[in-house]
């Protein structure tokens, strides 16, 4: 059997050991390692097709982000025991992986890539997706895949004002920012933030502290390419077959250049909008298509190619030389807004948040503390309360395509706005709501992101949900040549297309609560960030104060649709007794009432009911329930069975059918006086007021209607009463007979 050539490396990140190792497993892969942090582990591979794939302009990479949950120790639930459709957290994390990645690909190739990260092993305090996003870079580094790489990643914390990198559990808990940052040894290629309204100047810091340590760990990644290569560990890189170049581009540029742009400036001198601009150059391109179309028969691909370079060449020239934008903007301008709330009459909120021709409708419905969501992922948290969805259906662009269950894109939109909207989310304590916003993309035109951030925001406040300050969202792009370059706020879907940021930014008054960054170039430096940091404060200020001419704070009440949650607490060894044998007792509140009941196992009790009237029966019914006995207290109660011994009362009424709390008074505690039969003083269904005494040593309920009586007069018989009429009489006679006997005089003068 041949002998395995091994290679493992590690290096200090964050203070806890990072190594990688390639040469032990998945060898078939163009690219394979093995990468550990702490306990967690991470297989990543890269593979690529021998040859490209026919027909298609962009490059076909597929990031795969595989969660096993024998990671953590756990079966799957529910019926299949084995993992199915990745989770959404997978589904984030494969997307923070390929972003970065894909622009350090060869614009030309064409062949299919496939980098899978398989989550072998987790250990919460080492983050298993920034432990794939270096096992990606590293396994295409390694590979013969052709790669202008390599990349890193960390995620950037802060804990008492102090910046800290790949923060353990205990320190994200503290932290007041959860930042990640990815880029090369030279610039930053993508963040992803969530943050406390932390100001702008504090997370550009962060950024750039993250770089530092990137810088780091791609030097590492870099010695270990070396060391593999020593050991015959790498292969070559595949170059790619040079494309044959024509005349055609000269051909076709002596009409279309003077063409379109005069048909970009017509564009942006008029202000077309979307549609009637995409007519308007699609004109113009068919006529250069026919033009050539005797000449050129069979190039019709190439020639629209070279048009739709020519577009954009001019769009970007009209933006660094004249500042202007295709649709007549300034570069710092936010297209005309508009805001609406309560347009449907039946949901707990809504908002209706227009800008330009971008529009989005957000819907917000509250639920009981138990319909939050149950998480069945890799990470430390089992449930969430709060979710933003975000729908993207195709009408929102004028298209026809068949409907299908969120995809990358939706769900990555969906997270980003949830992240902004989160730290303004009162606590479960303030507000016990489970808290679900829908956002239905109705128009899009670049920035829907941005504009779900809004629109629920401003469904939030419709609903009566007390967020701590209003949110708000703007996306920022731009367009770089050289040392030349334009920073625009508010980009629309053709800047978006074109340019070479997308960097969206949202917060409130105080500070950001999200920022996502995704740069198509090779990066960005300190004086570029700056200026669009600067420029989105801005642009979410403008944003902000048109919100607020609306709807400036929640509503003081919730929606008449909304269900009213009644919150109390029982003792925890109280619970079985509302829960009842095999859930019967709770089941009946629930049918009796129509209410929803939450039951926690610290005591805390929550009741969901739209009717107020209902929920308070149900209160009344679970403290009833749970009422204790309490010795020494005065009840009224209802004489159940009478015995030789003494008599059984109820004292806490039975409900829902089930038997209410009774005790025994014993014969003794019937009367201040002997009693020789208890029917004497009692009979059944006899109402009277009795005092608890006590629990006997088998815990059973003891009473006494003696007790609960005022105390007797002392014992009044005949010959007492005889004997002392005759005593009186004494008395008063010789009181009598002392008053009238004469004294001596007083002496004044003495």
């Amino acid at each position: 059997m041949q002998e395995q050539s091994i290679l493992k490396k590690e290096m200090e990140l964050g203070g806890r050991t990072l190594s990688i190792e390639t040469g032990r497993v998945a060898k078939q892969a163009n690219g394979s390692v093995l990468i550990r942090y702490g306990d967690t582990a991470v297989l990543v591979t890269s593979t690529m097709s021998k040859k490209p794939r026919e027909g298609i302009d962009f490059l076909p990479l597929t990031v795969d982000y595989e969660e096993r949950l024998y990671s953590v120790g756990k079966i799957p639930g529910g019926f299949i025991k084995r993992e199915g459709r990745p989770s959404e957290k997978a589904t984030l994390s494969a997307r923070l992986i390929d972003r970065p990645l894909r622009p350090l690909f060869p614009k030309k190739l064409r062949n299919d890539i496939h980098v899978i990260s398989t989550i072998m092993s987790v250990d919460q305090d080492n983050p298993p997706e920034i432990t794939a996003m270096i096992g990606a870079s590293s396994a295409l580094t390694i590979s013969d895949i052709p790669f202008d790489g390599p990349i890193a990643g960390v995620i950037v914390g802060r804990v008492d004002g102090e910046y800290v990198v790949n923060p353990t559990t205990s320190q994200a808990e503290k932290s007041d920012m959860h930042l990640v940052v990815a880029g090369t040894k030279d610039a930053i290629m993508m963040v992803e933030a969530g943050a406390s309204q932390v100001p702008e100047d504090i997370l550009m810091n962060a950024i750039f502290f993250g770089h530092d340590a990137i810088k780091e760990v791609i030097e590492f990644i870099n010695s270990f390419h070396e060391e593999a290569a020593k050991m015959n560990l790498v292969s070559s890189k595949i170059e790619l077959e040079e494309e044959n170049e024509t005349d055609l581009m000269d051909v076709v540029s002596e009409v279309a250049n003077k063409k379109i742009k005069d048909a970009v400036r017509e564009c942006i001198v008029n202000k077309y909008g979307k549609k009637k601009r995409e007519d308007y150059l699609d004109s113009i391109r068919d006529e250069i298509i026919e033009y050539y179309s005797e000449e050129y028969p069979d190039s019709e691909d190439e020639i629209i190619k070279i048009i739709k370079d020519i577009e954009k060449r001019e769009i970007r020239l009209s933006i660094l030389n004249d500042h202007i934008r295709v649709d007549g903007r300034a570069l710092n301008e936010v297209r005309p807004i508009n805001v609406e709330v309560g347009l449907l009459p039946r949901t707990h909120g809504c908002g209706l948040f227009t800008r330009g021709e971008t529009q989005v409708l957000s819907s917000v419905t509250l639920g009981a503390v138990s319909e939050e969501q149950i998480l069945d992922g890799l990470g430390a948290e089992a449930t969430k309360r709060f979710m933003h969805h975000y729908n993207f259906p195709p009408y929102s662009v004028g298209e026809t395509k068949p409907l299908r269950s969120p995809g990358r894109r939706e769900i990555g939109h969906g997270a980003l706005a949830e992240r902004a909207l989160e730290p303004v989310i009162p606590s479960e304590n303030d507000f016990p709501y489970t808290v679900r916003i829908v956002s239905e993309v109705l128009e899009s035109n670049g920035s829907t992101s941005m504009g779900s951030v809004c629109g629920s925001c401003l469904g939030l406040m419709d609903a009566g949900v007390p967020i701590s300050d209003p949110v708000a969202g703007v996306a920022m792009g731009l367009v770089k040549e050289d040392a030349n370059f334009g920073v625009l706020t508010d980009i629309q879907g053709l800047e978006d297309h074109m340019g070479d940021m997308d960097f969206k930014v949202a917060g409130t008054e105080k500070g950001v609560t999200a920022l996502q960054m995704d740069i198509k170039i090779s990066g960005i430096d300190r004086d570029i960030l700056k200026q669009a940091l600067s420029q989105a404060t801005e642009g979410r200020m403008h944003i902000l104060n048109k919100m607020k001419e609306v709807i400036d704070e929640p509503r003081r009440e919730l929606s008449p649709y909304a269900p009213r949650i009644i919150r109390t607490y029982i003792e925890p060894e109280k619970i079985r007794d509302v829960i009842g044998p095999g859930g019967k007792t709770i089941k009946k509140i629930i049918e009796e009432t129509g209410v929803e009941v939450d039951i926690e196992d610290d005591g805390r009790v929550f009741i969901a009911a739209v009717n107020p009237e209902a929920g308070k029966k149900a209160e009344e019914i679970i403290k009833q329930l749970t009422e204790e006995v309490k010795t020494g207290q005065m009840y009224d109660g209802k004489v159940t069975k009478v015995t030789d011994f003494g008599a059984f009362v109820e004292v806490v009424p039975g409900i829902l059918g089930m038997p209410g709390k009774e005790g025994l008074v014993h014969i003794s505690q019937l009367a201040h006086n002997r009693v020789n039969k208890v029917e004497d003083v009692v009979s059944e269904g006899d109402e009277i007021q009795v005092k608890s005494i006590g629990y006997d040593n088998m815990g059973r309920l003891k009473l006494s209607k003696k007790e609960a009586m005022p105390p007797p007069p002392p014992e009044d018989n005949q010959e007492e009463s005889s004997n002392g009429k005759k005593q009186k009489d004494n008395n008063n006679n010789n009181k009598k007979f002392t008053q009238h006997k004469p004294g001596p005089k007083r002496n004044n003068n003495q």
